[in-house]
């Protein structure tokens, strides 16, 4: 599956309403909290939804063990050593930073690592502490997206709740 930067992937963009969604892809296998969706593709889609119903962001899990993988640029991102995925990507002259669980990259994709697999998924001759990181999945949102917020912003999340629930 084919990620593009910022937008998404041919069966779910950013943008797009859960009615337009739905209507391609069928009502989501697991609706999780109101705003995210799992959908049953290959791979798995993980949608988040804004208030107004629209997809804010795109995640796409890996597959894993020979199954279909995501890509970007002739690169795959999913299921490959972080490192490597990282290396290939800004060999091709893509920008990025690190962010808690990854990377982020311009134009808007981040890839993440939650723990869930280790190095001996990739490589049966890794050692039991071996700490290289998979890539599990792949974000896709506009590149502020994915940038640390502000204190501003978190106090204003944070009253947001608050008010909500008085």
């Amino acid at each position: 599956m084919e990620i593009v930067p910022g937008e998404g992937v041919a069966t779910a963009k950013v943008g797009e309403s859960r009615a337009v969604i739905e209507s391609r892809l069928g009502p989501p296998v697991h609706p999780g909290r109101e705003d995210k969706a799992v959908y049953e593709t290959v791979p798995m889609l993980i949608l988040t939804y804004a208030e107004d119903d629209t997809v804010e962001v795109v995640e796409i899990g890996y597959t894993g063990d020979g199954g279909e993988e995501v890509f970007f640029d002739g690169v795959q991102l999913t299921y490959r050593f972080m490192d490597d995925v990282v290396a290939d990507l800004a060999a091709r002259g893509h920008a990025y930073e690190e962010i808690d669980v990854g990377y982020r990259f311009e134009p808007g994709f981040a890839l993440y690592s939650m723990g869930a697999r280790t190095a001996r998924d990739l490589d049966p001759t890794a050692s039991a502490d071996d700490e290289r990181e998979i890539v599990e999945g792949v974000s896709v949102a506009p590149y502020d997206y994915f940038r640390e917020p502000t204190d501003e912003e978190v106090e204003e999340y944070f009253r947001g709740i608050e008010e909500r629930y008085r």
